[in-house]
């Protein structure tokens, strides 16, 4: 029996980013996998390119009524729902964690025999992940940042809505109109500069011309908060959310009229107690990417699927990382363990519900 691969059409507003490209589905079918591709009017690439290259197309959605030794492809949640859930599912389930829909979303796997693959799990020998959009995060994250500093600049209404580039150039050349009105650079500083997210978000500034600053583990290591971030215009947090992570900045350590007017925080996790940014309490969206904080007049970015902001870098970039991984499913092999600890994850999780 063939590996069956079946890539589904995303349900999450907004997101046009997929985990496998055209590129990618050609070299699992010439592995022998078999490929089938939902019908999508909101995927970055079009059906036809799937076609193209050998692959089925199927009715968006349909995934359910799929053979059950198909594995279920995809990027973010699942339609809300109660039916059990039979598959192996590839995807950011985001259950593993305590998070509020945890226990709903094991429990409808427990009850169908499926199982989560979870792609925010899939780790080396080291425990390093194998596939991120960390990068693209970032990057996409300090550009938000930076149009909602402009934009404040010159009037005090709401910040607009963001939608999806063709490309990284066209992004860039709408930044670089706004760039041009400024009098001055603004002076910013990026936290967790060393990471994917912290690469992204410094490469975004210097294709802008603007020097940014940045601070990693040894700057963050004593414990916050931090006042002399205070100094800065701009904040881009892109430090790795860890048990134990000091405050960066509070209501209290800003002050009064600090010179920080905006800040973007790719690291997103507001109700997380150990939040390190902490002015805000709610993920935004990029219908409003940037809403108001507790403090007045300081601006907060916090959108959590960012990198679909330019869906085509993205998915390159990921379902690159992530195909070498898929071409194991197809020998049936795993010879870095990267689906046996998968599936760890996925046990240890379960435990939640039973």
């Amino acid at each position: 029996m063939n590996t069956l691969f079946w890539l589904r059409d995303e349900v999450k507003v907004g997101e046009h980013r997929t985990a496998l490209t055209p590129t990618g589905a050609k070299a699992l079918i010439d592995a022998g996998a078999q490929v089938i591709v939902e019908r999508s009017d909101t995927r970055i690439f079009p059906d036809q390119a799937y076609v193209d290259v050998g692959c089925e197309l199927a009715a968006g959605h349909s995934w359910t009524d799929a053979p059950e030794h198909a594995y279920i492809l995809g990027l973010k949640e699942l339609a809300e729902d109660d039916f059990p859930l039979k598959h192996q599912h590839i995807y950011f389930a985001h259950a593993f964690k305590g998070q509020d829909e945890a226990v709903q979303i094991l429990s409808r796997f427990n009850a169908g025999g499926g199982q989560i693959l979870d792609l925010e799990f899939l780790q080396d020998e080291m425990g390093k992940r194998v596939c991120a959009f960390g990068y693209w995060a970032g990057y996409v994250g300090a550009a938000i940042g930076l149009s909602g500093y402009i934009h404040h600049l010159h009037c005090k209404d709401v910040f607009g809505s963001v939608g999806s580039y063709p490309d990284r150039d066209h992004y860039l050349a709408v930044l670089r109109e706004q760039v041009a009105t400024l009098s001055e650079m603004p002076k910013v500083l990026v936290i967790g500069q060393f990471g994917r997210c912290g690469r992204g978000a410094l490469d975004l500034f210097a294709e802008l011309g603007i020097d940014a600053d940045g601070w990693d583990i040894e700057e963050t290591k004593a414990g916050g908060p931090f006042t002399a971030i205070n100094d800065y215009d701009i904040l881009v947090n892109c430090a790795y959310l860890a048990e134990g992570t000091p405050p960066f900045i509070t209501k209290e350590s800003l002050g009064e009229n600090p010179r920080l007017s905006m800040v973007s925080d790719v690291s997103c996790d507001p109700n997380n107690p150990d939040n390190p940014i902490r002015i805000y309490s709610q993920s935004t969206k990029l219908a409003k990417p940037i809403i108001e904080s507790e403090v007045s007049g300081l601006y907060v970015q916090a959108v959590d699927h960012l990198p679909t902001v330019l869906p085509k870098e993205s998915s390159e970039d990921f379902a690159g990382q992530l195909l070498p991984h898929l071409l194991t499913l197809c020998k049936s092999e795993d010879p870095n363990g990267v689906w046996a600890r998968a599936r760890d994850f996925y046990a240890t999780a379960q435990n939640i519900v039973k």
